[in-house]
């Protein structure tokens, strides 16, 4: 059996292991620049999953106004289908700690396993960016994460339609 992953938060240290995961989750990674302006936001919450001290998964999520945007998620290929991407969203949510909290992501088409871990948690979508991804032009699904009671809902819906209508990056 194996053991549940530590989760910690990520710090510049870790950002040598995190680019080699970052490299070899994505056909288009972020470059060191971007994890460090993303780590210097001190609103934000950047995580680590780590096993015997080694990071195996990580997520960045950046807070604008009242919404937190799931920047980046990322799990070793070596360690898919092990729940690490599960328990980084929940201490997420933890941390937030507001049942009533907002979440938004983009996410390929598709990637069908990463849409479904976000429908486990919660996400629903709510439109496409056209032409997101810049490696093949592939559309990228909206997804929010937010409850219907809370007052924040008809915003969220709002900013969705807005993010729906935006034109494709170039």
């Amino acid at each position: 059996m194996i053991s549940s992953p530590q989760i910690r938060r990520l710090t510049y240290s870790d950002l040598p292991q995190v680019i080699a995961i970052e490299r070899r989750a994505f056909p288009t990674p972020w470059s060191l620049a971007m994890f460090v302006l993303e780590l210097s936001k001190p609103s934000g919450i950047c995580l680590a999953a780590t096993r015997d001290r080694r990071i195996v998964a990580y997520l960045v999520c950046s807070r604008y106004d009242s919404v937190w945007h799931i920047m980046n998620v990322a799990v070793d290929p070596r360690w898919l289908r092990q729940g690490l991407a599960t328990a980084l969203l929940g201490r997420l949510f933890e941390q937030v700690g507001d049942a009533e909290a907002q979440f938004t992501l983009e996410v390929r088409c598709s990637n069908e396993p990463a849409i479904e871990l976000y429908q486990r948690h919660g996400f629903r979508s709510a439109g496409v960016r056209r032409r997101y991804y810049q490696d093949n032009g592939e559309d990228a699904l909206i997804m929010w994460r937010t409850t219907p009671g809370s007052s924040g809902y008809a915003t969220g819906m709002r900013v969705e339609d807005q993010l729906a209508a935006e034109p494709a990056r170039p």
